[in-house]
Order: C-alpha cells, then structure tokens, then sequence
C-alpha cells in the first residue's frame, strides 16, 4: 500500500488558502474602486485589471 504525501497534501492546502486570500484582496479592490469612482466602473473591469497585475506578479 502507498504512503500518504503528506507534503504534498499541506502544499495544496497552503496554495488553496493563499488563493482565497488573493481573492477576497481582489474583490475588495474592486469595490474600493468602484466606490471611489461613484459606482460607474462596473467591478467586473476592476477584477480584470487586479488579475492582470496579479500575473505579472512573479510567485515565491
């Protein structure tokens, strides 16, 4: 029988978790942007370009 990876298992854990704080820091972005611009910029375009500087961003 095969051992369990456990490294493997708190990686994907820790990247899970490290994506769900990204995205809850996107979404906040978002609506401070669209607050801040009176709620004509549709949050969707601010995701976009939160995402866009996210994936420029190199990883650790």
């Amino acid at each position: 029988m095969a051992k369990p990876n456990y490294q493997f298992e708190k990686r994907q854990r820790d990247l899970a978790k490290k994506n769900k704080q990204e995205e809850k820091r996107r979404q906040k972005l978002a609506e401070k942007a669209a607050a801040e611009a009176g709620g004509s910029a549709s949050p969707a375009a601010g995701d976009d370009a939160a995402s866009a500087a996210a994936e420029t961003k190199p990883e650790v």
